[in-house]
C-alpha cells in the first residue's frame, strides 16, 4: 500500500513522541510539522532528517494534503483542528481530550463516520500491556468493584508553565482524569450514573474561575464506585501521588509503584514496577488460603514504546477497515464524566448522569 502522508501537529512533548513513531513506521511518511514554536518545529524537523515545518495549520493542511493528520495540540484547539482536517479527507488521531465538551465531542464522532475517516483518541494506557492486564485482572475480582486512583503532578519551571496553558481550558481532573475513567469503564462495562467533585484553588496564578487541584467520585449502575485525584503545581505533595487500587469481593490488584520516581517525571506517568494481586478466600479458620502474587513487569514498553503501539492501532485501522465505533463512544462517556465532575465541583452539587 502507499505510505500515508502524515502531518503531524504540535511539537511538544506527545507530538514529538507521535513524530518518532510515524518516522519509525513503514505505512506513514511525515509530510508536515505544525508547531506555533520556530524551536520546537525546527529541533524536530533536524532530528527526523529534514521535515517540512508549517506555523500555520490550514496552510500545512492545503500544501501538504495529508491522509492523515495527528493532533498534539491544547486542548482548547482540538475541535476545530480535527473538523477541519476531516472535512480536508484526512483520518485522525487526535490527543485526549477528544473536544471541550460532550456536544463538540459528538459532532466530530458524527462528522467521522459520515464521511468514513478513522479517528483515533490518544488513550495510551489501552494499548499499554501492563494497564491491559491490569484490566483483565480487575474484571476477575467480581462485582462491585472499588477503584481508587490518582495522579499528582508536583510541576516547576515549563512544567508548570505547560500546566498553567492547560488550565486555561480545563482542570486536572478533566485533562487526566479522562484516561483514567476510562479505564474505570473498560474494568466494570457497565454505565456511570453519577458524579460528585470537590476541588481547590491553591495558586493565585490560575484564573479565579479554575482550580488545580480536584477529585472526583462516580457510581456505576451495577454498584461499583470509583475515586480519582489529580493536583498540577509546586505546592503539590509527593507523597502518594500515584495510586493505582482495585478492590473486589474475590480480592485486590494493585499497580505497585515501588520504583517511581518524582511525580513530575512523564516517563514515570506509565511506568510500573509490578501488579500485586490479593486473594481474599480464607480457611476454615480464618486464615488467607492463598499468597498475595506479584506479577513482574519490567519488560513494558517506555512512553515512545506505547505512542509507537496507537499509531500502530491507527495504521491497522486504516488498512483494514477496523470499526472504531466502541472506542469513540467510550471517548465520549469518559469526557462526559469529567466534565460531569468539573460541573460539580463548580457547583456543589451531585451529577446525575
Amino acid at each position: 500500500m502507499d505510505l500515508l502522508k502524515t502531518l503531524v501537529v504540535g511539537c511538544g512533548n506527545m507530538g514529538t513522541s507521535h513524530a518518532r513513531a510515524y518516522h519509525k513506521l513503514d505505512g506513514f511518511e511525515i509530510v508536515g510539522l505544525v508547531s506555533r514554536g520556530a524551536k520546537s518545529r525546527e529541533r524536530l524537523s533536524n532530528e527526523l532528517g529534514g521535515v517540512p515545518t508549517f506555523s500555520d495549520y490550514m496552510n500545512a493542511l492545503e500544501t501538504a494534503k495529508p491522509d492523515v493528520v495527528s493532533i498534539n495540540t491544547y486542548p482548547d484547539t482540538h475541535f476545530d483542528y480535527v473538523k477541519q482536517a476531516l472535512e480536508s479527507g484526512a483520518h485522525v488521531f487526535v490527543e485526549k481530550p477528544l473536544a471541550l465538551t460532550v456536544e463538540e465531542a459528538q459532532i466530530l464522532v458524527d462528522l467521522a463516520h459520515q464521511l468514513g475517516k478513522k479517528m483515533v483518541v490518544g488513550y495510551i494506557l489501552r494499548v499499554h500491556p501492563t494497564w491491559t492486564k491490569f484490566v483483565q485482572m480487575a474484571q476477575g475480582l467480581g462485582k462491585p468493584l472499588v477503584m481508587r486512583m490518582n495522579l499528582n503532578q508536583q510541576s516547576s519551571g515549563e512544567q508548570w508553565h505547560t500546566h498553567k496553558q492547560l488550565m486555561h481550558s480545563m482542570s486536572p481532573i478533566v485533562d487526566c482524569g479522562v484516561h483514567y475513567v476510562d479505564v474505570m469503564c473498560s474494568m466494570v462495562r457497565s454505565n456511570p450514573v453519577s458524579v460528585s467533585a470537590i476541588g481547590a484553588r491553591l495558586t493565585e496564578e490560575v484564573d479565579k474561575n479554575m482550580y488545580n487541584y480536584g477529585q472526583l467520585q462516580v457510581r456505576f449502575e451495577d454498584g461499583s464506585v470509583g475515586w480519582y485525584e489529580a493536583g498540577w503545581g509546586p505546592m503539590m505533595s509527593e507523597t502518594a501521588f500515584f495510586v493505582k487500587d482495585v478492590i473486589g469481593p474475590k480480592g485486590c490488584v494493585s499497580i505497585n509503584d515501588m520504583d517511581k520516581g518524582e511525580s513530575g517525571d512523564i516517563e514515570g506517568h506509565t511506568k510500573t514496577g509490578s501488579l500485586k494481586l490479593h486473594h481474599s478466600q480464607l480457611d476454615s479458620d480464618g486464615h488467607f488460603v492463598k499468597n498475595d502474587e506479584i506479577i513482574n513487569t519490567a519488560d513494558e514498553p517506555d512512553h515512545d514504546g506505547l505512542c509507537l503501539l496507537e499509531q500502530e492501532y491507527l495504521l491497522n485501522a486504516i488498512q483494514n477497515d477496523v470499526d472504531l465505533t466502541d472506542h469513540l463512544n467510550d471517548a465520549v462517556n469518559s469526557l462526559k464524566v469529567v466534565l460531569a465532575a468539573d460541573e460539580s465541583v463548580k457547583t456543589g452539587k451531585t451529577v446525575i448522569l
